[in-house]
């Protein structure tokens, strides 16, 4: 897969697709990106020219290039990856974009989850029907543990408090 070098992204004359998180691209970001996630590249992409040249990016490189194969997969051709990701262009003194970040969603999913049973336990008092709730979320707090897959922090990821502050696209929002 072709990189192109932190120097050389103001340069850049196609799309910029950040396939970071959004809770990554609302902290900082390049002004000319926009935020598709890498879970979402492949429905995004389907909306998306397959000859059209994309750079893509993430923090460091890792995930750009995980995008940029799943791209190739299905037919896109003009494909470059920024090498070393934002960190380069950090390091190379190119302009970063910075802005609120939200706590992120791990520590949104302990403050929900906690809320959610300290309010189980107090409405219990009244029938004790209401541990039910306690025990939906603490085996919801055990599956995502062992499996990774969390439908708590999933939900919290698409609050309008998580979104991109500005987006450049429809894909980013």
């Amino acid at each position: 897969m072709e990189k192109l070098a932190a120097v050389n992204v103001m340069n850049w004359t196609g799309r910029i697709i950040d396939v970071r998180g959004y809770d990554e691209f609302a902290a900082e970001r390049l002004a000319k990106a926009e935020c598709v996630p890498l879970d979402r590249i492949l429905s995004a992409a389907s909306q998306w020219d397959p000859s059209e040249r994309l750079l893509l990016m993430c923090k460091s490189g890792m995930r750009s290039g995980k995008a940029a194969e799943q791209l190739a997969q299905v037919g896109f051709k003009n494909l470059l990856t920024l090498e070393g990701g934002i960190e380069a262009c950090e390091a190379a003194g190119i302009e970063i974009v910075r802005s609120r970040q939200p706590i992120p969603i791990f520590r949104q999913v302990m403050v929900a989850a906690g809320a959610i049973l300290l309010i189980g336990l107090a409405l219990a008092h009244f029938s004790p029907w209401f541990l039910l709730i306690d025990a939906f979320v603490a085996v919801g707090l055990v599956v995502a543990g062992l499996t990774g897959f969390c439908p708590m922090a999933k939900l919290l990821a698409v609050m309008p408090w998580n979104a991109p502050s500005s987006c450049t696209s429809k894909s980013c929002c």
